[in-house]
């Protein structure tokens, strides 16, 4: 396996509007920040390096970063703890490491630079590589496996639901006929299928034709929407009040989900009609971002991977009292 170091190409993506977003919840002394997806640990370096009394918990499910970004936090000391777990496992790390509540939490969802850098981790359509896209490489199936054993309705309604794949009935079919001759093993392979299976007109839009089937092979090997599903509402029970969640995320079904979350804290969960709504009904959430916040020009040409980020943020406002 190849050995990136955390260098300084690594741009964290919007990184001032998180921080800004965060930093009323982080001036108090003893403030607790959680990276629930540390990756490379930019993000995390520049909440230890801002908030000087904060402490940071980064959790991550790739050893390998954990093991790049432990190098790059180790100036800080004991105050950043890394945790080898899936983020929607943040209340048992809390509990574990005998933390009540956090002040903040951070999510960067998607594949990390260092992912998609090494080629034999399978993540990217453009380099031949193993197709493997597991984030945590010690534990589950492969994207391969996915390919080579699922029924063809299954994968059909993956590339539909998680890739929303317009074409994913031609390009399963052509799948099932080529793994009846041979197992896929390289994502070189699936590429050249895909383009195969699209009709033209698909191909000369919208970038490369793989980009689609890519992103839902590795939603299902890794569980990501599932995973999300349970780990931000988590994220926010874990918040006292005044504490704040950013949350970044990079394709429109992350996105939507983060959304339903966070609107659903910020609403009125009384009955209609109340004259007066008792407090157990008010919101629990105050949204900080109207809709979802773009990255600048300036940060797109610096960072392209920054590009299809979409940023939202709330602020914990009441306990629970029901």
């Amino acid at each position: 396996m190849s050995n990136p170091s955390p260098s300084p190409r690594h741009v964290p993506v919007m990184l001032r509007r998180c921080l800004d977003l965060l930093a009323p919840a982080l001036a108090e002394p003893g403030a607790v920040v959680v990276d629930a997806t540390l990756g490379l640990g930019g993000h995390s370096e520049a909440l230890l390096g801002t908030f000087p009394s904060a402490r940071l918990i980064g959790i991550d499910r790739d050893q390998e970063a954990l093991k790049l970004s432990a190098e790059r936090l180790a100036p800080f000391g004991d105050r950043a703890t890394l945790v080898h777990a899936v983020y929607d496992e943040l209340p048992e790390v809390l509990a574990r490491l005998d933390v009540p509540r956090a002040q903040g939490v951070l999510f960067d969802l998607g594949v990390s630079s260092m992912q998609l850098d090494e080629a034999d981790r399978g993540f990217a359509y453009a380099q031949d590589a193993p197709l493997d896209m597991r984030m945590d490489q010690s534990a589950g199936i492969s994207a391969a496996e996915v390919l080579n054993t699922y029924p063809p309705g299954e994968l059909v309604r993956i590339l539909r639901s998680y890739g929303e794949e317009k074409f994913a009935r031609k390009i399963v079919d052509a799948v099932v006929r080529q793994r009846e001759r041979e197992p896929f093993t390289t994502s070189a392979r699936l590429v050249e299928l895909i383009r195969d299976a699209l009709p033209q007109a698909a191909k000369r839009t919208g970038g490369n034709p793989a980009k689609r089937t890519f992103q839902a092979l590795r939603i299902e090997v890794n569980g990501e929407l599932a995973v999300l599903e349970r780990a931000v509402p988590a994220a926010v029970a874990a918040l006292s009040v005044g504490g704040r969640i950013a949350v970044l995320s990079y394709q429109s079904l992350e996105d939507r989900l983060v959304k339903q979350v966070l609107a659903a804290g910020a609403a009125t969960t009384a009955p209609p009609g109340l004259p007066v709504v008792p407090e157990q009904y008010q919101p629990r959430l105050k949204l900080l971002t109207r809709g979802a916040e773009l990255p600048t020009e300036d940060e797109i040409a610096e960072n392209r991977r920054s590009a299809p980020a979409r940023l939202r943020g709330a602020e914990r406002i009441r306990e629970d009292t029901r």
